[in-house]
């Protein structure tokens, strides 16, 4: 039975390597299928593929959340895209945990961070809680601190069609916000009947990062629709974010 697990595990597993095999570092993929976002996933592997040959990194995607059974160690950043924290069971979130805890790093991706509120720890590795959110719109992003890799190419306001996610306060104190969505740009309460959101008011953060428990965790609430990860801008935010959490380098200091 344990053979045909992992035999099942491979066959959603899919690894690249720059051609001359020179990697900076291992990046894992969790991009486990659900309801809402499974139509992202084969975009979002073949952008994530050229992204690991033109940045070179080594690169191990996954559709199947038991690939976090094996060997993380050699892993210096995991990416959840668009998976929910549900979809692992209890050995594979005290694995992802101990991770962290060896200096891991984190990279949430859009449903990556909308928490049902049933693992409080991995509320905290995010550094805030998923509340609602209203129907997908076009808006206005604003980076705020462009120190930050996952900032630094983007313009000061860049329009966006997203799905806009609203969270509860921090829930942690030096959660360093990078990008908000401007409100007034689009309609908070557009929302399917029955439901009721109203925005952030003037400061809603959609990407951040922060140190936790002796890894690293960058956020971003973008990557609703399959058609974003074709788009360079928003690759570009992904790997700046990615690069952090797998070196720990490239905040620009003193600036």
């Amino acid at each position: 039975m344990k053979s045909l697990l992992f035999s099942l595990v491979a066959a959603s597993t899919l690894l690249a390597r720059p051609a001359r095999g020179q990697t900076q570092f291992e990046v894992l993929v969790v991009a486990v299928p659900e309801k809402w976002h499974r139509d992202c996933i084969p975009v979002a592997k073949e952008s994530f593929q050229q992204m690991a040959l033109h940045h070179q990194f080594g690169l191990t995607w996954s559709t199947d959340a038991a690939v976090l059974d094996g060997d993380l160690k050699k892993f210096a950043a995991i990416v959840f895209l668009n998976t929910p924290s549900e979809a692992l069971n209890e050995t594979q979130r005290q694995r992802f945990k101990d991770y962290i805890h060896a200096g891991g790093g984190f990279v949430g991706v859009h449903m990556g961070i909308a928490t049902k509120r049933e693992w409080p720890w991995y509320e905290q590795l995010v550094g805030r809680s998923f509340r609602i959110h209203p129907y997908v719109q076009t808006a206005v992003l604003q980076v705020i601190d462009r120190n930050f890799p996952a900032t630094m190419s983007l313009p000061d306001r860049w329009i966006w069609t997203d799905e806009w996610y609203e969270f509860d306060a921090p829930l942690a104190p030096d959660l360093h916000v990078v990008m908000t969505v401007d409100e007034t740009t689009y309609d908070p309460t557009r929302i399917w009947a029955g439901q009721h959101a109203e925005g952030m008011g003037a400061f809603h953060p959609v990407a951040w990062y922060h140190v936790f428990e002796g890894g690293r965790s960058f956020v971003t609430a973008l990557g609703h629709m399959p058609e974003l990860y074709r788009d360079k801008t928003f690759l570009d935010h992904l790997y700046g974010g990615i690069f952090w959490a797998a070196t720990g380098r490239g905040i620009a200091q003193g600036k």
